[in-house]
């Protein structure tokens, strides 16, 4: 089904390529986005749809000191998120917390909590523990990954343990399992590569060029989703990682991201750079669930999976999340600095 958009719109003052759901806040579905200037002073705003569901509202507007690769929100605390920056010359990470009367401050300022200073190359991108209140921060650059302890009361991050990918592999970026606190996925330029954090080393891989994106699927152990360059979108069972599960086509260039919904088992979204964002529904199952798999249940596999394709961008899709509070509400932002908020409710009988 092919579709513009009729959802929410939002304009950011410049380009960006990231957004975040915010977890944390029970009460309003909320997200944050961050800008990416190379000569303007960089803005994040915390933006929470309205209670009738109608307009999306800037809560709160803060400078950034640079540019903004990525963006991610603490799934416990909804004042804490994390971002990538980039002075133009080198990149940094940082925690940042939002003031706690920012409504009534006529310039409210970001506090730094926290920076991660140990690495040396580009770094990709901050990792946050889904599931529930972690002190431990993942961050990644080209080469290594680095595991850190979080004390936002003392503002520190501490080391706690680091790795190195390997001079043949070039990270750039990763997913940490809603499933186990100790496992997570890094994307490469040939492979997505599986880390035990308790060891700090690799202890799988799955042959694959090109990955732009990785989610785990949060209602269902050992299945991850792959955006790939030309080959579109691969599910994997990882208890059986030599082959996907299944296949979906992608996009009409790069597919450049993807996240599973937190609610809706098998209900994807992905976005690229031909300015579209689809939304599909991947019922995969494993090789030892189709072993008991009905004709009607294998028949309603081959139905068409995408649901919908958004086309109304007029320029690349990097940033997706779906809303945790509101599971049937996404956001996405192209990169013009364009938030868009959908309803896919209309689907969901589909599934």
């Amino acid at each position: 089904m092919q579709g513009g958009s009729s959802g929410i719109g939002y304009g950011l003052k410049y380009q960006a390529r990231c957004i975040s759901d915010v977890k944390a806040d029970t009460d309003y579905t909320s997200f944050l986005t961050g800008t990416l200037s190379l000569k303007e002073e960089n803005e994040v705003h915390l933006l929470r749809l309205s209670s009738g569901g109608s307009e999306l509202i800037c809560e709160g507007l803060f400078s950034h000191p640079n540019e903004i690769w990525d963006l991610a929100s603490c799934p416990f605390d909804q004042r804490i998120f994390s971002t990538v920056f980039s002075t133009g010359e080198s990149f940094g990470a940082a925690i940042w917390q939002i003031p706690e009367l920012y409504g009534q401050l006529n310039s409210p300022q970001l506090e730094r909590v926290a920076s991660l200073d140990a690495h040396v190359g580009k770094i990709n991108c901050v990792l946050w523990w889904p599931s529930g209140r972690c002190d431990k921060l993942i961050s990644m650059d080209e080469q290594n990954i680095f595991l850190w302890n979080l004390d936002c009361s003392k503002k520190s991050a501490e080391v706690l343990s680091k790795d190195s990918a390997g001079v043949l592999h070039s990270l750039s970026g990763g997913a940490w399992d809603p499933h186990d606190v100790n496992a997570v996925a890094a994307t490469g330029e040939s492979s997505v590569q599986f880390w035990d954090l308790r060891t700090m080393k690799k202890v799988n891989s799955i042959e694959h060029a090109h990955v732009r994106g990785v989610d785990y699927n949060p209602k269902r152990e050992h299945i991850l989703v792959t955006a790939e360059d030309e080959s579109g979108i691969h599910v994997w069972d990882l208890r059986k990682a030599k082959v996907p599960v299944q296949e979906l086509p992608g996009h009409t260039h790069w597919t450049w991201a993807v996240k599973c919904n937190p609610e809706y088992d098998g209900l994807i979204l992905s976005a690229g750079t031909d300015s579209a964002v689809n939304l599909w529904f991947a019922s995969a199952s494993s090789s030892d669930d189709k072993t008991s798999e009905s004709p009607v249940e294998s028949t309603r596999q081959r139905v068409n999976p995408l649901l919908n394709s958004y086309t109304d961008y007029e320029d690349s899709v990097y940033g997706l999340a779906w809303s945790s509070r509101e599971p049937w509400v996404f956001a996405s932002l192209s990169y013009d600095g364009r938030v868009v908020i959908e309803s896919v409710k209309p689907f969901l009988p589909r599934i």
